[in-house]
């Protein structure tokens, strides 16, 4: 049996400390994807309640303050009232290693509803 040279002695070594941070790096991105995912259904709910209750005549105040409690936290909320239907925006902001990568994954969604009282 052959003894390994001195050469490749911590070998092993040199090889985890460049595999550990890449494999974080992986799962950090992962996890965030996710996060995007799950983020966007929480918009896309958020803006379905607040077309509702925009709809039956809330006042924007109500609305406002339930559709921010349903959407992710900092979500920036739109509310528009025309004139047979009113519409709801909701737009989250991406998880950090995704916005430090540059990835263009927003999380948000959109809700239309006809006001009651419209032919």
């Amino acid at each position: 049996m052959r003894r390994p040279g001195r050469r490749e002695q911590g070998m092993a070594t040199a090889e985890l400390a460049v595999a550990i941070p890449a494999l974080l790096l992986v799962l950090a991105v992962a996890l965030s994807a996710v996060r995007v995912g799950i983020d966007r259904v929480r918009c896309v709910d958020a803006a379905a309640a607040g077309a509702r209750l925009l709809a039956r005549g809330e006042p924007a105040a109500t609305v406002r303050n339930r559709v921010a409690a349903l959407a992710p936290s900092g979500a920036e909320v739109t509310l528009e009232v025309r004139e047979e239907q009113v519409l709801v925006r909701v737009r989250g902001s991406a998880p950090e290693p995704l916005a430090v990568l540059g990835a263009p994954l927003t999380p948000q969604g959109e809700a239309v509803a006809r006001r009651e009282g419209s032919p």
